[in-house]
């Protein structure tokens, strides 16, 4: 007999909303302490100005993470009505390893949190690597069991230990997509001109091509964030998706470009501005994270977004960054790039195919993995996949956790320069 969440059920289940929220063992406390072997780890909603900067500085010098563990990410996250809450492993008084989980309240169910790119563990720590990761994976489990109805967690690059030892302790492989899977990137380390000679035949002969068709690339700052905005809609509206509010993406550029996390970049065509490109920066990593393109008139003939990815690379490099990451591939088309490496007969996916055209190389990032406790709501949870109603609501909940939708009923509105902004 083939079971059936109906979508009523579902969307209770899986989307916020402003109801009933219930008490019990999802109650989130301040902060809680434990010694794990010759480890001290806290749990913390609140861990203070100092601890927040040491985190963020850990965050910034470890490979393989990302801008979403950065405590600027959790403000703007709380803009949606996220709340950050931190695992902080410290030896010796010194921060070794930790997470920034991200936690939201549900109806019907509670606290969920979801942990992109983490945990971490500080680069040096070789000697007391197993140690630091295994009190970490047993933080987490003890928080996926007491604390949170449901915990998401896509491990770092290079943390394939994490997953293996999450899953030994009780957790199960997720298809949930808090983050991509893997995605494709540039090694900056390598020299210019063999960077451009892995470019597709196409794009290959056109750096030496935009200057005289009038093309040109410039940095941008926060003027031009309406246009970003604007931008994205006509590229949202081509592929079929929601664009994100202009509120989001200002405090987005405002918390990370204040630290040196955040880059804009503008494209042009003889003085008017045609495509903008949003990237991240964090430890050596640089990161596509926002794009837009009006495709109308000449601009499509001219590969203005590949103009401005061939700035980036050239600003990325004369920083000394390690990687360019083009921000995420579509299973299907990391799937094939790492088995066969040739495109399926159907062809690369429209939304991929330019991230392709730079010779990049493909990577996966380590087997994301889940938490769902107690039974029932794990049932629950796994009925909805039943369903096509069910499976639509749960990538409504994904994309909202990564960040592409805001809360429903929530409002999005500006804060004062330098501060927090208010919902």
């Amino acid at each position: 007999m083939k079971s059936r969440l109906g979508d009523s059920a579902a969307r209770s289940l899986l989307l916020p909303s402003r109801a009933r929220h219930p008490p019990g063992p999802s109650t989130m406390t301040a902060a809680e302490n434990r010694r794990v072997g010759g480890l001290e780890v806290v749990a913390t909603t609140g861990p203070g100005v100092v601890r927040l900067r040491a985190w963020d500085e850990l965050v910034d010098r470890t490979p393989g993470t990302d801008v979403t563990q950065l405590s600027a990410w959790a403000r703007l996250r709380g803009l949606a009505g996220f709340s950050a809450l931190h695992v902080l492993a410290r030896r010796d008084r010194e921060l070794v390893g930790g997470a920034q989980i991200l936690t939201l309240r549900l109806p019907l169910i509670g606290s969920i949190g979801y942990l992109a790119y983490g945990p971490i563990i500080a680069p040096g720590t070789d000697d007391a690597h197993a140690e630091i990761r295994r009190a970490l994976t047993d933080t987490l489990s003890t928080l996926g069991r007491h604390r949170l109805r449901i915990l998401f967690v896509q491990p770092p690059e290079g943390a394939d230990d994490v997953s293996a030892e999450l899953l030994e302790s009780g957790f199960r492989a997720s298809t949930a997509g808090i983050a991509p899977a893997g995605s494709i990137r540039i090694d900056l380390t390598d020299d210019l001109a063999v960077i451009k000679g892995r470019f597709g035949r196409k794009l290959k002969s056109w750096p030496n091509r935009w200057a005289g068709r009038g093309v040109t690339v410039r940095a941008g700052d926060d003027r031009d964030l309406p246009l970003l905005v604007e931008l994205m809609g006509r590229t949202a509206e081509q592929q079929g998706y929601t664009p994100l509010p202009y509120h989001y993406v200002e405090t987005l550029f405002r918390e990370l470009a204040a630290t040196g996390h955040a880059a804009l970049f503008v494209g042009e065509v003889n003085g008017v501005p045609v495509a903008a490109d949003l990237v991240t920066a964090c430890g050596d990593m640089l990161r596509g994270r926002l794009t837009g393109f009006d495709r109308s008139g000449d601009a499509s003939k001219l590969s203005v977004p590949a103009a401005i990815r061939w700035e980036i690379i050239q600003w990325g490099k004369a920083r000394a960054y390690r990687w360019l990451d083009f921000g995420g591939l579509r299973p299907a088309t990391l799937d094939a790039l790492l088995g066969s490496g040739e495109p399926p007969p159907e062809g690369w996916l429209p939304v991929d195919q330019p991230k392709l055209t730079f010779g990049g190389t493909a990577f996966r990032y380590p087997e994301a993995v889940e938490l769902i406790s107690p039974a029932p709501l794990r049932m629950g949870y796994d009925l909805a996949w039943g369903s096509a109603g069910g499976r639509r609501l749960i990538a409504e909940a994904r994309a909202l956790l990564r960040g592409n939708r805001p809360v429903r009923g929530r409002t999005i509105r500006p804060g004062p320069a330098g501060g927090s902004a208010a919902i």
